[in-house]
């Protein structure tokens, strides 16, 4: 059996603009990945679109069915997404300790965060096959990796793990690709994104952006049996500044953030159902300037309408 993973950062220790960095790796078997990507690449195809998926990048929800079709069939996947959290503050001030520098920390981190993760994900997978399990470890492409010479490091600290436990995978290579190339590293900076947008409360922003994004995690969870496939196939941990990393329950971020939308929605919905019931012949375009949204917000507003008149939520997407 082959194993793949794949992994992502966001926000870097030694850039000093964020309180967190952010460390996602994404898994699944050759098998389970190369349906994944044979779905996505027929979702681009269907939507016509081919762009990158990027959740920082997704700010007008013109691609909202690409974007939701693309995570509900990952998420109906087989797969596993591990995302770490390091409170760059605290990491800082260990260095500091030390005598490492901001950069230097960071580089260590390199080696020890993928190695973690990576390792969560490998270390039950000797219940699952008796014989070797070959992993596969592709990183989004950084010239600061090449420079630490990360896939030599990540090999030999993993197939270490795997002799000193007893477990029968080996890490085979550890490969940068370039993300335009790679579905599988799209999706895990698309759920990652999801996540930190989670964790960092964004929906209680007023912005059209954090109005745009809430709708298209709001309209994934709400589908089928994602809401809880989401809080069971995403592990999310963070460091404390000890050897072993905290489980977070993410559940914890998720259930805010659903009541904070239901309640939202519960009042958009009957400001616009009275627009609605005034006006029943009124044009898309003219319900549209009448409730004052804005273009890049048309298909939030196609939601509502759907959901209004009994047709579902997501009606227009699936």
């Amino acid at each position: 059996m082959h194993y793949l993973i794949y992994f992502d950062e966001s926000n870097k220790l030694d850039q000093f603009n964020a309180n967190y960095s952010y460390y996602g790796a994404y898994g699944g078997t050759d098998a389970a990945m190369a349906r994944v990507v044979k779905q996505v690449r027929n979702i681009f195809k269907q939507c016509n679109s081919f762009s990158e998926l990027h959740f920082r990048e997704y700010t007008k929800d013109n691609l909202v069915k690409k974007y939701f079709q693309t995570l509900h069939t990952v998420i109906n996947e087989n797969v596993q997404i591990n995302i770490l959290t390091v409170n760059n503050r605290d990491a800082l001030y260990a260095a500091q300790k030390i005598g490492l520098t901001a950069t230097e920390l960071r580089n260590l981190f390199y080696i020890k965060i993928p190695e973690r993760l990576f390792y969560g994900m490998t270390r039950d997978l000797s219940s699952q096959e008796s014989g070797t399990i070959k992993v596969k470890i592709k990183v989004d492409q950084n010239d600061e990796y090449d420079k630490l010479f990360l896939e030599t490091k990540i090999i030999e600290q993993m197939n270490a793990h795997s002799a000193y436990r007893n477990k029968n995978y080996r890490v085979v290579n550890v490969l940068s690709q370039n993300s335009v190339k790679s579905i599988p590293l799209q999706i895990v900076d698309t759920f990652m994104g999801m996540v930190i947008f989670l964790l960092e409360q964004n929906y209680l922003e007023s912005s059209n952006t954090a109005k745009i994004k809430s709708d298209l995690i709001y309209r994934f969870l709400i589908e089928g049996n994602n809401l809880m496939k989401f809080q069971q196939q995403i592990k999310l941990y963070k460091w404390t500044g000890h050897e072993e990393l905290t489980f977070v329950n993410i559940s914890d971020y998720v259930s805010p953030f659903m009541a904070y939308k239901a309640a939202y929605d519960s009042q958009e919905i009957i400001r616009i159902q009275k627009i609605m019931v005034e006006n029943p012949a009124m044009p898309l375009k003219e319900l549209r300037l009448k409730t004052g949204y804005p273009n890049t917000m048309k298909n939030t507003l196609i939601g509502y309408k759907d959901q209004i008149e009994g047709r579902g939520r997501n009606y227009s997407i699936l």
